[in-house]
Protein backbone atom coordinates (compact mmCIF):
# COMPACT_ATOMS: atom_id res chain seq x y z
CA UNK A 1 0.00 0.00 0.00
CA UNK A 2 1.42 3.49 -1.06
CA UNK A 3 1.78 5.96 1.33
CA UNK A 4 0.32 9.07 1.47
CA UNK A 5 2.38 12.48 0.51
CA UNK A 6 0.99 14.95 3.04
CA UNK A 7 4.73 15.72 4.37
CA UNK A 8 6.17 18.70 2.33
CA UNK A 9 7.56 19.75 5.86
CA UNK A 10 9.16 18.82 8.68
CA UNK A 11 9.80 21.40 11.23
CA UNK A 12 12.36 21.30 13.97
CA UNK A 13 13.37 22.75 17.16
CA UNK A 14 16.17 23.65 18.63
CA UNK A 15 17.23 23.83 22.26
CA UNK A 16 20.45 24.91 23.86
CA UNK A 17 20.27 21.84 26.20
CA UNK A 18 19.30 18.38 25.49
CA UNK A 19 17.52 17.40 28.39
CA UNK A 20 14.50 18.68 29.00
CA UNK A 21 13.45 21.19 31.53
CA UNK A 22 12.36 19.91 35.16
CA UNK A 23 8.56 19.04 35.46
CA UNK A 24 5.90 20.17 38.36
CA UNK A 25 3.11 19.09 38.96
CA UNK A 26 1.15 22.41 38.91
CA UNK A 27 3.13 23.02 35.38
CA UNK A 28 2.13 19.60 33.97
CA UNK A 29 -2.19 20.14 35.20
CA UNK A 30 -1.43 23.63 33.14
CA UNK A 31 -0.25 21.80 30.07
CA UNK A 32 2.99 23.23 30.09
CA UNK A 33 5.30 20.60 28.47
CA UNK A 34 7.95 22.46 26.00
CA UNK A 35 10.29 18.87 26.33
CA UNK A 36 7.57 17.96 24.08
CA UNK A 37 9.34 19.65 21.50
CA UNK A 38 12.39 18.18 22.24
CA UNK A 39 11.30 14.65 22.06
CA UNK A 40 10.15 15.35 18.42
CA UNK A 41 13.55 16.38 17.21
CA UNK A 42 15.18 13.46 18.87
CA UNK A 43 12.85 10.90 17.20
CA UNK A 44 13.21 12.83 13.72
CA UNK A 45 17.10 12.61 13.89
CA UNK A 46 16.68 9.06 14.92
CA UNK A 47 14.31 7.45 12.82
CA UNK A 48 13.60 9.78 10.22
CA UNK A 49 10.32 10.81 8.15
CA UNK A 50 7.79 7.92 8.87
CA UNK A 51 5.73 8.97 5.42
CA UNK A 52 2.41 7.99 7.51
CA UNK A 53 -0.48 7.58 6.91
CA UNK A 54 -0.57 4.76 4.44
CA UNK A 55 -3.82 5.03 1.74
CA UNK A 56 -4.15 5.67 -2.03
CA UNK A 57 -7.44 8.03 -1.37
CA UNK A 58 -8.93 10.09 1.43
CA UNK A 59 -11.54 7.69 1.71
CA UNK A 60 -9.03 4.95 1.88
CA UNK A 61 -7.88 6.49 4.56
CA UNK A 62 -11.15 7.13 6.69
CA UNK A 63 -12.01 3.34 5.73
CA UNK A 64 -8.59 2.33 7.34
CA UNK A 65 -9.06 4.44 10.42
CA UNK A 66 -11.99 2.60 11.39
CA UNK A 67 -11.06 -0.78 10.25
CA UNK A 68 -7.46 0.04 12.51
CA UNK A 69 -9.82 -0.24 15.93
CA UNK A 70 -8.45 -3.06 18.27
CA UNK A 71 -6.43 -4.58 15.16
CA UNK A 72 -3.08 -4.68 13.31
CA UNK A 73 -2.58 -2.86 10.35
CA UNK A 74 -1.54 -6.02 8.38
CA UNK A 75 -4.97 -7.16 9.14
CA UNK A 76 -6.38 -3.63 7.63
CA UNK A 77 -4.64 -3.87 4.59
CA UNK A 78 -6.09 -7.52 3.75
CA UNK A 79 -9.64 -6.12 4.70
CA UNK A 80 -8.58 -2.98 2.34
CA UNK A 81 -7.39 -5.38 -0.24
CA UNK A 82 -10.29 -7.27 -0.46
CA UNK A 83 -12.98 -3.96 -0.98
CA UNK A 84 -10.50 -2.63 -3.63
CA UNK A 85 -10.96 -5.95 -5.21
CA UNK A 86 -14.51 -5.72 -5.38
CA UNK A 87 -14.36 -1.87 -6.26
CA UNK A 88 -16.10 -0.91 -3.24
CA UNK A 89 -13.32 1.97 -1.81
CA UNK A 90 -16.16 4.68 -2.46
CA UNK A 91 -19.04 6.05 -0.09
CA UNK A 92 -21.53 5.20 -2.60
CA UNK A 93 -20.49 1.88 -3.34
CA UNK A 94 -19.97 1.24 0.75
CA UNK A 95 -23.58 2.43 1.05
CA UNK A 96 -25.24 0.15 -1.58
CA UNK A 97 -23.39 -3.21 -0.60
CA UNK A 98 -25.36 -5.03 1.49
CA UNK A 99 -23.81 -4.92 5.55
CA UNK A 100 -23.33 -8.96 5.31
CA UNK A 101 -21.54 -9.44 2.49
CA UNK A 102 -19.20 -6.03 3.52
CA UNK A 103 -19.03 -8.18 7.31
CA UNK A 104 -17.64 -11.08 5.14
CA UNK A 105 -14.64 -9.03 2.88
CA UNK A 106 -13.63 -7.29 5.98
CA UNK A 107 -13.79 -10.08 8.64
CA UNK A 108 -9.49 -10.25 8.86
CA UNK A 109 -10.13 -6.51 10.69
CA UNK A 110 -11.43 -8.39 13.23
CA UNK A 111 -15.17 -7.55 14.70
CA UNK A 112 -16.10 -7.49 11.47
CA UNK A 113 -19.84 -7.41 11.75
CA UNK A 114 -19.43 -3.84 13.84
CA UNK A 115 -16.90 -2.85 11.45
CA UNK A 116 -19.32 -3.28 8.87
CA UNK A 117 -21.91 -1.14 10.48
CA UNK A 118 -19.57 1.23 11.16
CA UNK A 119 -18.76 1.74 8.16
CA UNK A 120 -22.27 2.22 6.55
CA UNK A 121 -22.65 4.96 9.55
CA UNK A 122 -19.64 6.94 8.21
CA UNK A 123 -21.28 6.76 4.84
CA UNK A 124 -24.83 7.76 5.95
CA UNK A 125 -23.46 10.50 7.73
CA UNK A 126 -21.80 11.79 4.69
CA UNK A 127 -24.42 11.37 2.19
CA UNK A 128 -26.86 13.08 4.71
CA UNK A 129 -25.15 16.01 5.77
CA UNK A 130 -22.64 16.67 3.25
CA UNK A 131 -24.33 14.98 0.02
CA UNK A 132 -21.25 12.43 -0.09
CA UNK A 133 -18.78 15.31 -0.28
CA UNK A 134 -15.54 14.48 1.16
CA UNK A 135 -14.45 18.37 -0.26
CA UNK A 136 -17.81 19.63 1.86
CA UNK A 137 -16.87 17.60 4.97
CA UNK A 138 -13.42 18.52 5.08
CA UNK A 139 -14.11 22.19 4.75
CA UNK A 140 -15.97 22.27 7.76
CA UNK A 141 -14.49 23.90 10.80
CA UNK A 142 -12.20 21.64 12.89
CA UNK A 143 -13.96 21.60 15.94
CA UNK A 144 -17.52 21.35 14.19
CA UNK A 145 -16.73 18.56 12.44
CA UNK A 146 -14.78 16.57 15.13
CA UNK A 147 -17.99 16.87 17.24
CA UNK A 148 -20.19 15.75 14.03
CA UNK A 149 -17.79 12.51 13.87
CA UNK A 150 -18.23 11.62 17.28
CA UNK A 151 -21.29 11.59 16.77
CA UNK A 152 -21.32 8.95 14.56
CA UNK A 153 -22.23 5.82 15.60
CA UNK A 154 -18.25 3.84 16.65
CA UNK A 155 -16.18 6.51 16.20
CA UNK A 156 -14.11 7.44 19.10
CA UNK A 157 -11.98 10.19 19.42
CA UNK A 158 -8.66 8.23 18.18
CA UNK A 159 -10.89 7.78 14.73
CA UNK A 160 -12.19 10.79 14.51
CA UNK A 161 -8.96 12.39 15.06
CA UNK A 162 -6.82 10.41 12.48
CA UNK A 163 -9.82 11.05 9.76
CA UNK A 164 -9.48 14.67 10.51
CA UNK A 165 -5.52 14.59 10.37
CA UNK A 166 -4.71 12.07 8.09
CA UNK A 167 -7.63 12.38 5.26
CA UNK A 168 -8.62 15.81 5.93
CA UNK A 169 -5.17 17.65 7.26
CA UNK A 170 -7.17 19.20 9.84
CA UNK A 171 -4.59 20.46 12.52
CA UNK A 172 -5.14 17.67 15.46
CA UNK A 173 -2.76 15.46 17.31
CA UNK A 174 -3.66 11.79 17.36
CA UNK A 175 -3.26 10.49 20.71
CA UNK A 176 -2.80 6.07 20.46
CA UNK A 177 -2.05 3.47 23.10
CA UNK A 178 1.86 4.04 22.90
CA UNK A 179 1.38 7.99 23.37
CA UNK A 180 -0.08 7.15 26.59
CA UNK A 181 2.45 4.52 27.20
CA UNK A 182 5.51 6.72 26.86
CA UNK A 183 4.23 9.87 28.65
CA UNK A 184 3.43 7.54 31.41
CA UNK A 185 6.55 6.15 31.21
CA UNK A 186 8.40 9.41 31.11
CA UNK A 187 5.92 10.89 33.93
CA UNK A 188 4.38 13.53 31.20
CA UNK A 189 1.43 12.02 32.13
CA UNK A 190 -0.66 10.02 34.01
CA UNK A 191 -3.24 7.08 33.92
CA UNK A 192 -5.98 9.68 35.33
CA UNK A 193 -5.22 12.36 32.33
CA UNK A 194 -8.09 11.54 29.74
CA UNK A 195 -7.28 11.57 25.95
CA UNK A 196 -8.66 15.13 25.17
CA UNK A 197 -6.04 16.55 28.32
CA UNK A 198 -3.28 14.70 26.20
CA UNK A 199 -4.00 15.84 22.93
CA UNK A 200 -3.97 19.01 24.30
CA UNK A 201 -0.87 18.77 26.13
CA UNK A 202 0.41 18.26 22.27
CA UNK A 203 -1.54 20.93 20.81
CA UNK A 204 -0.76 23.56 23.33
CA UNK A 205 3.07 22.64 23.14
CA UNK A 206 3.86 22.28 19.41
CA UNK A 207 2.83 24.98 16.59
CA UNK A 208 -0.68 23.90 14.87
CA UNK A 209 1.11 22.12 11.95
CA UNK A 210 -0.56 18.89 9.98
CA UNK A 211 2.86 17.86 9.06
CA UNK A 212 4.42 18.06 12.06
CA UNK A 213 0.86 16.48 13.89
CA UNK A 214 1.10 13.69 11.12
CA UNK A 215 5.17 12.85 11.32
CA UNK A 216 5.17 13.41 15.08
CA UNK A 217 2.10 10.65 16.12
CA UNK A 218 3.89 8.28 13.13
CA UNK A 219 7.31 8.44 14.92
CA UNK A 220 5.57 7.85 18.28
CA UNK A 221 3.63 4.62 16.73
CA UNK A 222 7.51 3.99 15.13
CA UNK A 223 8.98 3.68 19.06
CA UNK A 224 6.07 2.09 20.50
CA UNK A 225 6.39 -0.43 18.73
CA UNK A 226 9.94 -1.01 18.37
CA UNK A 227 11.73 0.09 22.03
CA UNK A 228 8.78 1.57 24.35
CA UNK A 229 6.78 -2.12 24.40
CA UNK A 230 4.53 -2.69 26.96
CA UNK A 231 5.19 -5.92 28.85
CA UNK A 232 9.49 -5.83 27.66
CA UNK A 233 10.74 -2.16 26.47
CA UNK A 234 13.83 -1.93 24.91
CA UNK A 235 15.10 1.65 26.57
CA UNK A 236 18.46 1.59 26.07
CA UNK A 237 18.11 1.53 22.29
CA UNK A 238 15.60 4.06 22.10
CA UNK A 239 15.99 7.95 21.23
CA UNK A 240 14.23 8.54 23.69
CA UNK A 241 16.36 7.43 26.56
CA UNK A 242 18.02 10.86 27.71
CA UNK A 243 15.09 12.08 28.96
CA UNK A 244 13.55 8.66 31.02
CA UNK A 245 13.40 9.37 34.23
CA UNK A 246 15.76 7.51 36.72
CA UNK A 247 13.23 5.88 38.60
CA UNK A 248 11.95 4.77 35.51
CA UNK A 249 15.27 3.16 33.64
CA UNK A 250 15.29 0.72 37.08
CA UNK A 251 12.60 -1.22 36.17
CA UNK A 252 12.71 -4.27 34.34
Amino acid sequence: MCASRILPARPRFRSRSPQPPRRSTPALERGALPELRLYYDALLTAYGPQHWWPGRTRFEVIVGAILTQSTSWSNVERAIAALRRENLLSPLALERIPTPRLARLIRSSGYFHQKARKLKAFVHFLRQHYGGSLDKLFATPTGQLREQLLSVRGIGPETADSILLYAGKHPVFVVDAYTRRILERHHLAGGKHSYEHIRQLFEQNLPSNVPLFNEYHALIVHTGKRFCRKSVPQCENCALRPFLPASEELRP
